[in-house]
């Protein structure tokens, strides 16, 4: 087995129904696409286990398309068929560090020898619910898995108050890690199928999105400190503006 991989889709309610519906199909299509089977065809043993499930809050995680060898075109497609079952539904709060655990127990699980262990985690705002996500990223990562990001930088749903507009950065400074880890941002939904697509072949792979020259020049930079925290501070001002219960 090449690879096991986690899909966790995000279904907190700064997402509107459409766009969940846009989401669940761009799923469909991506892991059902001839170039995606190619990739898994190509690979040192030819196949890959797959698994699906959706997130919101700490406790919400549901899954979609359980534990799956795919290794041909019919594997892949009766895959996509499971994912397009039923509809997503909505759920408040957006625990991605809820969600890098449950994946991880996932990965924990898996009913097959894999080269590799990987989340593809998607989302479209920062955590705000449940621990730190750092934590789980760290945990995860300490225990060999390696975490891709596919932010979701569009506008729509409810929970818009709660976006931020660098969102790619936070994925990249405080979701995503382990080797070859890497962030794919996606602006516009009609970005998603192709987006989904690309992460994909390269999760397959093993590889990340080219993006600099092989040989970089020897320097020494430093990053200015990013707030891993904003979702939860974002989330303690609008409960103390509008006075929610916590």
């Amino acid at each position: 087995m090449d690879v096991a991989l986690v899909l966790a889709v995000d279904v907190s309610r700064s997402m509107s129904p459409e766009e969940l519906q846009i989401q669940r199909k761009g799923y469909a299509a991506a892991i059902s696409s001839p170039e995606v089977v190619q990739a898994i065809e190509l690979g040192a043993h030819g196949r890959i286990a797959l698994m699906m499930f959706e997130w919101a809050n700490d406790t919400h995680a549901r899954l979609i398309v359980d534990w799956s060898l795919i290794e041909d075109q019919s594997d892949a497609e009766r895959f996509a068929e499971q994912v397009l079952e039923d509809s997503s539904f909505g759920q408040r709060r957006t625990s991605i560090s809820g969600a890098i655990r449950r994946a991880a127990s996932l990965l924990a699980e898996v009913p097959y020898d894999a080269g590799r262990r990987v989340i593809d985690i998607s989302g479209d705002g920062p955590n705000n619910h449940g621990s730190p996500v750092t934590f789980a990223r760290d945990e995860a990562v300490a225990n060999g898995i390696v975490i891709n990001g596919l932010p979701l930088m569009t506008r729509g749903g409810v929970g818009f108050q709660f976006n931020i507009p660098d969102l790619d950065v936070y994925y990249r400074r405080c979701v995503t890690g382990g080797p070859t880890s890497f962030v794919i941002p996606v602006t516009d939904w009609e970005q998603f199928p192709d987006a989904v697509r690309r992460k994909l072949i390269l999760e397959i792979g093993g590889r990340t999105p080219p993006a600099q020259p092989r040989i970089i020049p020897a320097q020494i930079t430093f990053e200015e400190p990013y707030d891993c925290l904003v979702g939860e501070k974002i989330w303690r001002r609008m409960r103390d503006q509008y006075f929610w219960d916590p």
